[in-house]
């Protein structure tokens, strides 16, 4: 026992779910713990995915076993025809007259035939799916993958990083045989190891530290038929319209700033997954995609069709922003024409805007192109909220994940991109009207609305413009506002007389389902400091306090004595631990939970 604890003083605990890691102090492999919510969410999701996975494979089944009797029954009513002109002793005599050796020989391979496995029955058995984690760190995500989800075949997990790769190993270990038989780590480059393994994993999660992008072309070409990705992006700076240049480098579109921005983020990433995807006749499906706490995290489906993506260029959009107002309008790439029961692909006609804004005379910014299409299968959506709400012990951010799913199921999973009722008030400079209130407006004039998982404030809707400000129109008559200078966007939309007569009569479908059972769908940062983490092999300095926490950086601060041992240095006055690097200049930048850029402190 004295061994044991020997060994693990240089080490601290963590214990997440049913998974318990050692970590280092020294920061020498990067462990996130306010992660938490993405791995609660990748495990429900692929909780799911083996579910559905089994069902459809059962439908398949289901559907050849119906083929193989009906050609059975052909071959039969055939035989019992007139095609049957051989007689059962016109056989025996052909048999006899053979050679003795040659006829029982023939005999030994029907029988052998006979017991061979029917070519229709070959895809019965369906091998437990096998899971590649492609940046794993410290292997925590690995872990809980092969302890908590049922039915997995073995986890691989892959890091480039000597530290990184021994310290999984050593967790692997110590996390019993109930990993030591599921888990394996490799030292390698992962997109090496994804392009010398093609259509080998059933799951392949990319959670890198910052953008997936140079992943992505090996990662698409890993997973197998029907086979999920998972992927996250934390590069919001870049995702957000912060350097729109940087992200048309790296994912191929071009960000507009817009208060729909995070759900555009999440567009961006699935535009380019399928990009990839294409090249080698490929195309995804989305499951879920989510906006959550610093970062996107999206759930495609991979499948193989040199057919279907053609239809590419009919999921794809640009979008065209006005510089005044808060109205944006998408335009697709491409379109469908119908002619003589035949289907032919054409370039989309536009534009679809004026040069200038029919609302506020403004200009148009340009962005894209963007993933149009749904963004979430809501069947799954919803099978995944089921079940997760039984098993509540078993997500230690239960809380937080069926918060978001329920309002994910309860978005409009046609609509893309959503405006803010604040953002549209503040353009006309009147008191916003509650969201009851707007949202039964616009339901009363014959459309649908509903929330965004993405911001609070966001309402997705099919209702055009002209309404959306119609609607504002009404609700400035009925409560005058301040007379505003000419030329800004809100004095030209009110100078307009409004085309509709708003209703803001309550309506009851102006509640959702999760409001009227008073269920929480975004909930506040669990504490202070919550977001991206310092990289591992980073020297923690007090310059990361808005990182980590003063409480943190005085834990993780030491300098040597004369003695060599490590001491901690004496807090300064406003409770910061001071070091030689306090008043270093520091160019280097951080993200932050809104997307935005800044400098660290």
């Amino acid at each position: 026992m004295a061994e044991v604890e020997d060994k693990l003083k240089d080490y601290e605990i963590k214990k997440e779910g049913e998974a318990e890691i050692l970590m280092l102090k020294s920061n020498a492999v990067f462990f996130n713990p306010v992660q938490v919510h993405n791995r609660d969410m990748s495990i429900a999701v692929l909780r799911t995915f083996v579910t559905k996975r089994k069902e459809e494979h059962e439908a398949l089944m289901n559907k050849r076993n119906k083929s193989h009797k009906k050609d059975i029954q052909i071959e039969a009513s055939v035989a019992n025809g007139d095609a049957a002109l051989t007689s059962e002793n016109d056989k025996m005599d052909v048999v006899n007259e053979k050679e003795p050796n040659q006829a029982t020989n023939e005999i030994e391979d029907v029988s052998k035939e006979a017991t061979k496995t029917p070519s229709w029955k070959v895809i019965r058995e369906l091998k437990p799916p096998v899971v590649l984690e492609a940046l794993a760190a410290s292997g925590l995500r690995s872990l809980r993958y092969a302890r908590e989800v049922d039915g997995l075949e073995k986890v691989v997990a892959l890091d480039n990083d000597k530290a990184s790769v021994e310290a999984c190993k050593r967790n692997i270990k110590f996390n019993g045989s109930a990993a030591i038989n599921k888990v394996e780590a490799h030292l390698a480059d992962a997109r090496v190891y994804m392009l010398t393994h093609p259509k080998e994993f059933d799951v392949v999660d990319l959670d890198p530290y910052g953008s997936p992008s140079v992943f992505l072309d090996s990662a698409v070409q890993a997973v197998a038929d029907g086979g999920l990705l998972m992927c996250t992006a934390t590069d919001l700076a870049v995702l957000c319209g912060t350097n729109g240049e940087v992200c048309y480098s790296k994912y191929g579109s071009y960000p507009v700033k817009g208060k729909y921005c995070h759900e555009m983020a999440l567009r961006i990433l699935l535009a380019s997954i399928e990009s990839h995807a294409n090249r080698y006749k490929r195309y995804i499906v989305p499951v879920l995609s989510v906006f959550m706490d610093f970062y996107v995290r999206v759930f495609v489906r991979v499948f193989t069709s040199a057919s279907e993506i053609k239809n590419t260029p009919l999921k794809l959009s640009y979008v065209y922003q006005c510089a005044g107002c808060d109205s944006f309008h998408l335009q697709s790439l491409g379109r469908t024409v119908t002619k003589n029961n035949s289907v032919k692909y054409a370039p989309g006609i536009g534009p679809v805007v004026p040069q200038e804004c029919n609302d506020c005379g403004k200009k148009f910014n340009v962005g894209g192109p963007i993933w149009s299409a749904p963004i979430h299968d809501q069947d799954w959506v919803l099978s995944t909220l089921t079940d997760v709400r039984p098993m509540k012990d078993r997500y230690p951010a239960y809380n937080k994940i069926t918060s978001v799913l329920t309002t994910v199921s309860e978005e409009l999973h046609d609509i893309p991109l959503f405006f803010s009722l604040h953002s549209i008030s503040g353009t006309v400079k009147c008191t916003s009207p509650s969201a009851v209130m707007f949202r039964s407006a616009v339901i009363n004039a014959g459309y649908q609305i509903s929330s965004s998982h993405v911001n609070p404030l966001g309402l997705k809707s099919d209702a055009p413009w002209d309404v959306i400000w119609d609607i504002m129109r009404c609700w400035v008559k009925n409560h005058p506002i301040k007379e505003q200078p000419r030329d800004t966007p809100g004095t030209a939309i009110l100078s307009k007389s409004p085309q509709l007569e708003a209703n803001f009569s309550r309506a009851v479908a102006a509640l959702s389902k999760a409001q009227t059972k008073k269920v929480k769908r975004f909930l506040p940062n669990p504490e202070s400091h919550w977001g991206p983490k310092v990289r591992a092999g980073r020297t923690i300095t007090s310059k990361h306090i808005s990182l980590l926490g003063a409480e943190a950086i005085n834990g993780a601060i030491g300098h040597q004595d004369g003695n060599g041992e490590v001491t901690d240095k004496p807090a300064s006055d406003t409770g910061e631990t001071v070091t030689e690097e306090v008043n270093e200049p520091s160019t280097k930048r951080q993200k932050t939970s809104d997307g935005e850029q800044a400098n660290e402190p």
